[in-house]
């Protein structure tokens, strides 16, 4: 069977569209951030990026992944660790910013967030870090918090973090992207993401019905993961009102986890850092009094 008879041209989205043998990028394509993607790597522009005080430079926005890491930091300070104190630097990546050669060198994707710790442990040369969950990996590691030592403890940990950096992208880059952003509205794609995201909300709902946290009774890096995405999907904080038409108010056991974890500090101020919208919120963060002090509300 050819194609033109299992997929007739005058089915398809727009109709008449058949692929071609060789694709070719059109800038127009790709909705609302079409102007940040493209199908090569590499940097656009020569740009150094700033240094601070600190040893941990984050280098980030307050996307899902980004808040990851700031609650990782800001509960690692909560919880008396002193080294994990950081530079947080706003890269707005609607501008292009993850673009610049200095972050390139960082994270050759080209992806918030990214960051470098110029004082690893064994007292070398600087680690730089990419990927979100490696980087909560490497600060629990560093710092011994929020990953278990006991072995099964951890598996479960690892487990729930990796299945959230597999999960996601059906979240964001899939439901996310044809719900809020395409630039047209394909009932397949939306409905094809959103049983996925349904299925997802349920995994986690029944594993929330018999612990408290992710992973268990203990707080842990899978929570920090986890959180940014689905705890602000359950409360109506994405994609629109997304919430209503996925029926998020089912899953409660994932309302409550969101939150115990809404309720805890370091998950306030860590969802606060390198924003720019919203209430009592910094675009940067270099020390733990810019919280008092460079708080501002934004539209």
């Amino acid at each position: 069977m050819t194609d033109e008879n299992k997929f007739p041209p005058e089915n398809n989205l727009p109709a008449g569209y058949v692929p071609p043998k060789v694709w070719t990028w059109d800038k127009a394509s790709g909705g609302q951030f079409a102007n940040i993607n493209r199908p090569i790597a590499g940097p656009t522009h020569d740009k150094e990026l700033p240094v601070g005080k600190h040893p941990l430079q984050l280098y980030s926005l307050a996307t899902p992944n980004g808040v990851k890491v700031t609650i990782m930091l800001e509960e690692l300070l909560a919880a008396g660790h002193s080294g994990a104190e950081y530079d947080a630097w706003l890269i707005n990546i609607g501008k292009g910013e993850q673009f610049g050669s200095g972050f390139v060198a960082i994270n050759p994707n080209s992806k918030i967030p990214a960051m470098m710790d110029h004082a690893p442990a064994d007292g070398g040369a600087p680690v730089r870090l990419f990927e979100s969950g490696s980087i909560l990996v490497y600060l629990a590691e560093k710092f011994g918090a929020f990953l278990p030592a006991e072995p099964r403890a951890r598996a479960e940990t690892m487990n729930w973090l990796m299945w959230q950096m597999g999960a996601t992208p059906f979240l964001g880059g899939g439901f996310g992207h044809f719900f809020a952003y395409a630039p047209m509205k394909i009932e397949y794609a939306i409905d094809r993401y959103a049983m996925e995201v349904k299925r997802q909300l349920d995994v986690l709902d029944r594993q929330l019905a018999d612990h408290e946290f992710i992973a268990g009774d203990q707080y842990s890096i899978a929570d920090m993961a986890i959180w940014p995405w689905y705890g602000r999907l359950a409360t109506g904080g994405a994609y629109g009102d997304s919430a209503t038409f996925l029926e998020t108010h089912k899953y409660e056991n994932v309302l409550r986890w969101t939150k115990t974890i809404g309720e805890r500090p370091g998950a306030k101020r860590g969802s606060l850092v390198n924003r720019n919208e919203g209430k009592g919120v910094i675009a940067e963060r270099h020390d733990a009094s810019d919280f008092e002090t460079k708080a501002q509300d934004k539209a």
